[in-house]
């Protein structure tokens, strides 16, 4: 018998302290507001910042949306999250290939861009705020908003593993 489970979701930035923490909040949110089981993660696929807290200005922005990040953590994606987790969604291309360069051959993770899941958005990134200003944090929250909403659509249609 096939044990039944939620989708298990890795999002993926650089350094895990700003688009995907949040895009791991809006999806926790989004999840539980349509009541659709899923497990969700975030990592980077850069060292600088592990063990640390989100950037301020990403705490800010989710706090703004009524989300607390503040307690999440940066950690390094590794070969293992291509076995443990269904997909894995990359926030920009250049991480997208440094996930693919990563894969081991025998990873399971479906790997896409976030904004694949939005029709007419294939193929985008979503930008980086961290050397920007403030509202660079509020263009990666609406990117990563519709994003997540149409990932979670295409989760929804699909039966549990």
């Amino acid at each position: 018998m096939i044990e039944s489970r939620p989708p298990r979701i890795l999002f993926v930035c650089l350094g895990n302290i700003c688009r995907s923490p949040l895009a791991e909040a809006a999806m926790r949110a989004a999840a539980e507001r349509e009541d659709i089981p899923v497990e969700v993660d975030s990592a980077g696929t850069g060292d600088w910042h592990v063990g640390k807290a989100p950037d301020r200005r990403a705490i800010a922005t989710a706090r703004r949306h009524g989300l607390d990040i503040s307690g999440l953590r940066a950690r390094q994606v590794g070969v293992d999250d291509f076995r443990a987790f269904d997909r894995l969604v990359a926030l920009d291309r250049s991480n997208l290939d440094a996930l693919r360069a990563l894969a081991p051959d025998d990873g399971r993770a479906e790997l896409s861009l976030l904004l694949d899941h939005v029709a007419g958005r294939e193929g985008e990134d979503v930008a980086d705020p961290y050397f920007g200003e403030d509202e660079g944090f509020e263009q990666a929250w609406s990117d990563i908003g519709a994003g997540v909403d149409g990932l979670l659509a295409e989760i929804g249609c699909q039966p549990s593993l």
